[in-house]
């Protein structure tokens, strides 16, 4: 049963709770200021393949950093080093929902990025790629902050030009299976540039190719990690389609210096970030079969829908604009993430 109070004490009753709300909410502000200042200079990232690569380099450059990751394809382990540094602070955080926080860069990577994941939940990562990528701008207008969006060379599509110059357009199924992804980004880097134009945010935008490296997750299904744990296990190496399909693969700390780059400059267009050093698929299998000796077949199976012909960065934007190219050669990034996963399988076999 609801009990009524008269009106004259329901009305005094009224006033003491507006009264306290307003004491609550002078105390919160306190409280915010407070956070706000001891927050200055923070710069958000991720636990990810490359986040946490990017967390290692800014880190170990000085700044403070705050980690948002939903645990998707991040990795606590990938950052374990820095847990408990004063300067790093890790936040079990879906960027779909919005965070607030003082910072001065964000670099948004939010988002899985191997066709298995991204593909295992399309849904999701349309939002994750919309709604958070939403979020993460409208964080940048309140604090007036930088923000760098990992877009990708999806966008391209299946490329009609070659090489592919910022410039070009790009030649993508909307509906393919793939589309979650590509289309994901292609919006992304439309609301970068709306809320440049609109809410004076400062923007930057990288295109980033193929990447490899250690913290690559074994089962994410790319092509560098499914070819050198084939190998590593003497399993047959799977090539979809013919393997006369092209790739150009960068080591991730090319990347991770290529992002910085781009933050630090004043580039608000997008800049593709990549190594233009280009192998088929089936040389690529033939070069990872040889640098770990492995007794593996190659072994041929349909081609994946939508799977581009040919990729290959025009990086002469991120030369003249950031002075970066890629320093590492593919083989010598080869050879560091095969040992990295021969130390994952032989930890994983401790495990069992």
């Amino acid at each position: 049963m609801l009990s009524k109070l008269p009106k004259s004490a329901s009305q005094a009753h009224l006033f003491k709770k507006i009264a306290n709300l307003q004491d609550e909410i002078e105390a919160l502000k306190e409280k915010l200021n407070k956070e706000d200042k001891e927050d200055e200079g923070y710069r958000p990232a991720r636990t990810g393949f490359v986040g946490s690569h990017l967390v290692d380099k800014l880190m170990l450059d000085g700044h403070e950093i705050i980690a948002l990751d939903n645990f998707f394809t991040g990795r606590r382990r990938n950052v374990d080093q820095w847990i408990g540094h004063p300067n790093f602070e890790l936040v079990h955080h879906d960027v779909v929902n919005p965070y607030f926080v003082e910072v001065d860069e964000i670099y948004h990577l939010a988002s899985p990025a191997s066709p298995p994941h991204y593909m295992y939940n399309p849904v999701k990562t349309i939002k994750t790629n919309t709604i958070g990528t939403i979020n993460m701008l409208g964080l940048a207008t309140r604090v007036k902050a930088t923000m760098l969006l990992a877009s990708t060379s999806e966008v391209y599509g299946d490329p009609e030009v070659h090489p592919q110059p910022e410039t070009y357009w790009g030649h993508v199924n909307t509906i393919g299976p793939r589309s979650c992804y590509d289309e994901g980004k292609r919006v992304a880097e439309s609301l970068m540039v709306a809320y440049a134009k609109q809410e004076h945010v400062s923007i930057r935008i990288a295109r980033i190719f193929n990447t490899f490296g250690p913290r690559m997750h074994m089962n994410d299904g790319r092509v560098v990690s499914n070819f050198i744990i084939q190998a590593i296990q003497d399993k047959p190496i799977t090539i979809y389609g013919n393997g006369n399909q092209t790739r150009s693969f960068q080591y991730v700390d090319d990347l991770v210096d290529g992002l910085i780059a781009l933050m630090n400059s004043n580039v608000t267009s997008p800049v593709n970030l990549g190594n233009p050093e280009e192998h088929t698929i089936a040389e690529f299998a033939r070069i990872i079969k040889e640098a770990v000796g492995s007794k593996s077949k190659i072994e041929q199976f349909d081609a994946a829908v939508d799977d581009p012909r040919q990729r290959k960065p025009d990086i002469t934007k991120a030369a003249e604009l950031l002075e970066w190219q890629p320093k590492v050669t593919m083989s010598d990034g080869i050879l560091k993430t095969i040992d990295y996963f021969r130390q994952e399988i032989k930890n994983e076999k401790g495990e069992l």
